[in-house]
């Protein structure tokens, strides 16, 4: 998956092959904003302007932008995996939620990295 970051926001970028043009659109916010461009400089200058419309537009009807998600994450996951989680864990000497959000922060680091390296951003 392609992605794109700014002032906090992040969006998914898809290929629109009718069009021939780049799309994309915020993730993790129920508003819907959507933007697109011909070229990668191009996208990047619509999802900006995209961003700060939308900041500008909540600030004059006195409304707080969405910003995604509050930091509790709660999931099911396979016993088994829990089990070895909370053991990595208490060997590192780490809660298993310190733990757990490390691993998760270094597997979103790897995939914007990839993402960035693919958009030449």
């Amino acid at each position: 998956m392609n992605m794109m970051n700014y002032k906090g926001f992040q969006a998914r970028i898809e290929y629109d092959e009718s069009d021939e043009i780049l799309v994309g659109r915020i993730a993790g916010i129920q508003d819907v904003i959507g933007f697109h461009g011909d070229s990668v400089a191009a996208l990047k200058a619509a999802f900006h302007e995209a961003v700060d419309d939308y900041i500008e537009t909540c600030a004059k009807l006195g409304k707080t932008p969405q910003k995604p998600h509050s930091g509790k994450v709660m999931f099911r996951i396979d016993p088994e995996i829990h089990r070895k989680a909370a053991i990595a864990a208490e060997l590192s000497g780490k809660s298993l939620n310190q733990w757990a959000e490390e691993a998760l922060s270094r597997a979103v680091e790897e995939k914007d990295n990839h993402a960035e390296a693919r958009l030449g951003a």
